[in-house]
C-alpha cells in the first residue's frame, strides 16, 4: 500500500482506544494507528478497535501491520473477529499481506485461536506472515520506509514496547503496559512523541503498570519531544491526570481520547482532531 498524495517523513497517530478492558463508552481497550505513505499498523487490538477504525475514515482492509506489545486479552481481544472480517464476505476479501507481529508466543498464541476458530481464521497463502519478536533482549524489524526496534518491558513475559523510526520523519514509541524499567528510558530515547500508558492514579501504583508521574519520568529521563498518556482504567476519570504528570514532566502533554489524531513530522507535532 502506498498513498501517492501522502508527504514523506509524515506521520498521523489515531488514538483508537485509551481505555482497558472495562466496558466504557468513552474509551475502547487499548490500541493506536500509525499511519505512514506505506504503511498502516495498528498497535494492539482490543475490543471496539474496528468500530473506532471505521469513526476515524478508515476499514480493516487498509491495514498493513498488526503489532501486539503483549497477549492479554484488553489489547488482543478484536484479533479474532479482525481476522475473520477480513475473510469473508468476498468484496471485502484481503487483497493484501497481513504482517502480524508480537513477542516470542505469537506463534503460540496464533495456533491455539486456530485451534478454536480452525479455518474461520485462516487467510490465504501468503496473506499471512507471523514475526516473533526476541522478549529477553532488543530486536528489529525493517519494513518500507520505516524500522521498528523491540524491546522487552516490564510486565509480563511477552510484553514488548515499539520504537517506530520512519525514514526521514520522525520517531514514534509506544510502551503497552509495563513497570518502571531501565529498557522503557532507552526505548524511548529523544522520541518525537513517546505514547505511554498511565494505568492508575500515582495514589493506586500497582505493579506492572505506570502512574503518570512516573510516565514523566520516564519522558525527562528519556528526553522525549512530545508525551502521550494512554491506557487509562475509570479510577483516572476523577483525578487531574494531567497535574500529576506535571510533577515529574515540563514537556508538552496530551490525554488521549479515543479518536484523537496527531499529524507528526520533524517540524513538531499537529493536533487534528481532540477526540471524543
Amino acid at each position: 500500500m502506498e498513498n501517492s498524495n501522502w508527504e514523506t517523513g509524515k506521520v498521523t497517530i489515531t488514538i483508537l482506544g485509551s481505555g482497558t478492558s472495562v466496558p466504557s463508552l468513552r474509551r475502547s481497550s487499548p490500541s493506536v494507528l500509525v499511519e505512514t505513505a506505506t504503511t498502516m499498523m495498528l498497535i494492539d487490538l482490543g475490543a471496539g478497535t474496528m468500530r473506532r477504525l471505521l469513526e476515524s475514515g478508515r476499514t480493516i482492509s487498509d491495514i498493513t501491520h498488526v503489532l501486539f506489545t503483549h497477549f492479554h486479552p484488553d489489547h488482543t481481544g478484536e484479533f479474532v473477529s479482525f481476522i475473520f472480517a477480513t475473510k469473508y464476505p468476498e468484496i471485502y476479501r484481503r487483497r493484501i499481506p497481513l504482517v502480524v507481529g508480537g513477542g516470542k508466543s505469537i506463534g503460540d498464541f496464533y495456533d491455539g485461536l486456530r485451534n478454536v476458530f480452525g479455518h474461520w481464521i485462516e487467510l490465504e497463502s501468503g496473506m499471512l506472515k507471523l514475526i516473533e519478536f526476541d522478549t529477553e533482549h532488543c530486536d528489529r524489524y525493517d519494513g518500507d520506509r520505516f524500522t521498528v526496534v523491540t524491546s522487552p518491558l516490564n510486565h509480563i513475559a511477552s510484553s514488548v514496547g515499539f520504537r517506530i523510526d520512519i525514514d526521514n520523519g520522525p520517531v514514534i514509541v509506544y510502551t503497552g503496559d509495563t513497570g518502571v524499567c531501565d529498557n522503557v528510558v532507552t526505548l524511548a530515547e529523544d522520541a518525537d512523541v513517546l505514547i505511554c500508558e498511565a494505568a492508575f492514579p500515582d495514589e493506586m501504583k500497582i505493579d506492572g503498570h505506570l502512574t503518570p508521574s512516573l510516565a514523566g519520568r520516564i519522558a525527562s529521563a528519556a528526553r522525549a519531544k512530545h508525551l502521550v498518556l494512554t491506557h487509562f482504567y475509570p479510577e483516572c476519570d476523577n483525578v487531574d491526570m494531567g497535574a500529576q504528570c506535571r510533577r515529574t514532566w515540563s514537556g508538552p502533554l496530551l490525554l488521549a481520547r479515543d479518536l484523537m489524531e496527531l499529524e507528526v513530522d520533524l517540524s513538531g507535532v499537529k493536533v487534528n482532531n481532540q477526540g471524543i
